[in-house]
């Protein structure tokens, strides 16, 4: 088998190859990164060294290969929140402030609604294969929204605009959103399958303690390395503190997971995007800093995607209930996408918000990856310890990667479209 080094080495070429026939398609980078992680990973890449099986797959050179490299996507996230909160400038917040709030809250309920009713639907037809507790688990994650591609959407096109203004804080807030309704209904999903109590602690005081935190150590890190700048004269130097940043973030939430620090679930994604918003609002000098991390993050986040690729577990397809999770699957997509989409419209009309953002936004926030697999693996994980639960941990990986699958590949597509057409992307 080929060393760890070149088989990224081949990744990596794979994908800057992916951008031409993207080019030509007149489609994203992103999908093209996507389509080059699932074709070049264990999961369809992988069969040619397991005799064309996926019996013993995870055994593979190929899936070890990607298990080393998964940190690059905690990396790239912590880049890619830093990057969105470098855009919470003062006098843009002032502007949409309010219609942001209103807007994130309305599309992150009406996602959850929107599944909730549809999986309910299910489970009454269905009963054996959409328990209750499956049921409120796909309601609460539905909320979350994947910033990453979004991100990479409008920097590729460097799409600008009100619509852009609206969006970059909506996808930020979206995050701790999807914490709280995740702590609540997963709560609510783990005493009906008789897995535990119900706990107001955990429901709703815990949750709220590890955002207020979240935001609160991404803002000292903020004040700290903005403190720090001044001291220092090179680009690069002050480059060096905004990866501190990030880092220290990213180390906090592994450390604040332990049982001897209370065992709370930080965000780290909350905390990146607040050092970068108190950063960029705190230094004049910032946009120079932040035009060189824009120069050499291009390839961590394309291995982001690439990674995100790869991990799809598309065996499940071939498992024998494949078709049941397909089916579980579309219903979670199409009920989701709808509920993203009526909420980010009631939500643009009830702050009278332009056309443009009324008929678009909602588009824009199809993607769903990273903290969506993140609340599902979470979910499978506590599910797995309960016999009676067990089935259902299985069943939320399967439907999030299947869903994911398709969001990925789908929703670039549709933000490029999105913005386009409200002319925040020039044609060209």
């Amino acid at each position: 088998m080929l060393p760890l080094f070149a088989y990224i080495a081949i990744l990596m070429l794979a994908a800057v190859l992916s951008t031409r026939i993207m080019k030509v398609l007149k489609l994203p980078n992103v999908t093209g990164y996507i389509i080059t992680g699932i074709i070049m990973g264990p999961f369809l890449f992988g069969v040619l060294f397991n005799n064309f099986t996926y019996d013993g797959i995870k055994d593979g050179a190929i899936f070890q290969y990607v298990d080393k490299i998964g940190w690059v996507s905690t990396v790239a996230l912590g880049f890619i929140a830093f990057s969105i909160g470098t855009s919470f400038k003062a006098r843009t917040i002032k502007a949409v402030g309010k219609r942001v709030i209103v807007i994130t809250i309305l599309e992150a309920l009406f996602a959850s609604i929107a599944v909730l009713i549809a999986t309910l639907v299910l489970h009454f037809i269905i009963p054996d294969q959409m328990p209750l507790e499956l049921v409120f688990t796909l309601s609460a994650i539905a909320s979350a929204t994947a910033p990453a591609a979004t991100l990479m959407i409008i920097k590729q096109y460097n799409a600008k605009g009100s619509l852009v203004d609206t969006l970059l804080p909506v996808v930020a807030l979206d995050d701790a959103v999807a914490l709280i309704l995740f702590a609540i209904l997963f709560q609510i999903a783990t005493a009906i399958a008789g897995g535990g109590e119900f706990s107001a602690y955990k429901m709703l005081f815990k949750p709220i303690i590890e955002i207020v935190m979240s935001v609160g150590f991404g803002a000292i890190l903020g004040l700290f390395i903005s403190w720090l700048n001044r001291f220092f004269q090179s680009r690069n130097n002050k480059l060096i503190l905004c990866i501190i940043s990030i880092f220290a973030s990213l180390g906090l939430y592994v450390l604040f997971k332990e049982p001897y620090m209370g065992g709370f679930e930080l965000s780290s994604l909350l905390m990146c995007m607040m050092a970068g918003a108190f950063y960029t609002n705190l230094c004049k000098d910032s946009n120079r800093v932040l035009d060189v991390m824009d120069r050499f993050t291009p390839p961590i986040y394309m291995m982001f995607f690439v990674i995100s690729g790869a991990s799809l577990d598309l065996s499940i397809f071939f498992d024998p209930e494949g078709l049941v999770v397909l089916g579980i699957a579309a219903a979670y997509v199409l009920f989701r996408v709808g509920g993203k989409y009526l909420g980010a419209f009631t939500g643009a009309s009830i702050t009278h918000s332009e056309d443009k953002i009324k008929k678009y936004l909602g588009l824009t926030l199809f993607p769903q990856a990273g903290v969506a697999i993140g609340l599902a693996t979470t979910a499978g994980k506590l599910f797995s310890a309960n016999e009676a639960t067990k089935r259902a941990g299985a069943l939320v990986v399967a439907i999030i990667l299947t869903s994911t699958l398709i969001y990925e590949i789908l929703g670039p597509m549709i933000s490029k479209y999105a913005l386009t057409k409200a002319g925040e992307i020039q044609k060209g």
